[in-house]
């Protein structure tokens, strides 16, 4: 059987950062170090970081007085800094740039007069945060559907921002509606759509050309993984989302001569090794990836983890 893996694939460079910031933490200020929520939306991530002795909470007050505290890279309202900062909590932020980069767009949108509506999937955490950090009118739209119903006056200036983990591609649609009904709009060029989100949706689209039956590897809760799934079942290839290679089920490769394997950006390559190396227990594989895009994209640490002698998180 020939497996065909999809470039590029697994962790992006917000991902890298997040979980390294939790790792480096643990080294710098000992065990445990608390993080707010999931650092990323892969479980085998959190139980390997949890063993290293990070500890997840759900809000900050399960966090003792004092102890380091990591935002995951989806990002926190306000109001969470707000708290964060009453309570004195050592904070390091790993908000994915990206992220914050929406952040600051909306704001500026708004500080502007303009009427933001962010295009987004309603209970992510990623959306949670931003609505949070906007002091202002926001509006939360999913399709292009929904763009009709705004309760905003079509003379109304108007801007738009999205979620990170929606492509271009994704949000063409919502945005073209959003210009047909709206006079005055402004919103960010394409190229400030994550670039990590549209390079492997990109692949996996082509990926889905050439295969019998598509592997996504990404937990359940991740919206890029899901979407992964969804572009290979809208190519007419069979698509499953697995979350590791204990749900592989033998039957999915019945009949099929070449097997596509990608990853969500949250997802790490070793689940995508083991994945391989499940089927290869089955019948004798044949491993090649996609030529296709090499990211070389890296973000800054927090400068407390770059500190030679620092002493406690800033």
């Amino acid at each position: 059987m020939r497996i065909l893996l999809a470039q590029p694939r697994g962790f992006c460079a917000g991902v890298v950062r997040a979980v390294d910031i939790v790792e480096r933490a643990l080294q710098r200020y000992g065990r445990p170090v608390y993080v707010r929520h999931e650092i990323v939306h892969n479980r085998r991530v959190v139980e390997s970081l949890e063993a290293k002795g990070a500890r997840f909470v759900k809000e900050l007050d399960e966090v003792p007085p004092g102890a380091v505290t990591v935002f995951s890279a989806h990002g926190v309202s306000r109001a969470v800094e707000a708290e964060a900062d009453a309570r004195g909590l050592p904070v390091l932020d790993a908000t994915c740039p990206l992220v914050s980069k929406v952040h600051s767009e909306g704001r500026r949108y708004v500080a502007a007069g303009r009427t933001l509506i962010l295009i987004g999937h309603a209970g992510h955490p990623e959306v949670e945060g931003t609505l949070g950090q906007i002091r202002g009118e926001v509006h939360l739209v999913a399709s292009a559907a929904e763009v009709e119903r705004l309760p905003i006056p079509v003379d109304r200036p108007v801007a738009y921002v999205t979620q990170t983990t929606l492509s271009v591609d994704d949000t063409r649609a919502t945005i073209a509606a959003l210009r047909r009904r709206f006079r005055d709009i402004q919103g960010p060029d394409t190229r400030d759509i994550c670039y990590a989100t549209q390079n492997r949706q990109s692949a996996v689209r082509e990926l889905a050309r050439l295969v019998d039956v598509l592997l996504v590897v990404g937990a359940a809760n991740s919206s890029n993984s899901n979407r992964l799934r969804e572009i290979g079942a809208e190519q007419g290839v069979p698509c499953h989302l697995i979350p590791d290679a204990a749900a592989l089920r033998p039957d999915w490769l019945q009949g099929a001569e070449t097997v596509g394997i990608t990853a969500g950006a949250s997802a790490p390559e070793t689940l995508v090794q083991e994945v391989i190396a499940a089927i290869a227990r089955l019948v004798p594989v044949e491993v090649s990836a996609m030529p296709g895009i090499v990211e070389d994209v890296q973000f800054k640490l927090p400068a407390a983890l770059l500190e030679p002698q620092a002493s406690a998180a800033s």
